[in-house]
């Protein structure tokens, strides 16, 4: 049984030269690491919004909308009493 495994080809039928290969490398390795660059960059902004800092960061809001719900909770167990 004959099995034809499958060969590369660029645009013009060749087969790939040496040359080709190092371009198509650095194309993926480009790619790859961009979408490296584009993640850490996410991430790290996105960790930013979780610490405090003094009043924009959704932490802040948080610990602000907590220390509401305390209050409202003190002020209705006073008033039951």
């Amino acid at each position: 049984m004959y099995h034809s495994y499958p060969t590369i080809l660029d645009s013009s039928g060749e087969l790939m030269s040496p040359q080709d290969w190092a371009a198509f490398c650095l194309t993926i390795a480009s790619l790859v690491g961009s979408i490296a660059i584009m993640v850490r960059w996410m991430v790290k902004h996105y960790l930013a919004e979780l610490k405090p800092n003094g009043g924009s960061s959704l932490k802040d809001s948080v610990n602000r909308l907590e220390q509401r719900v305390d209050d409202l909770y003190t002020l209705l167990l006073e008033k039951h009493k």
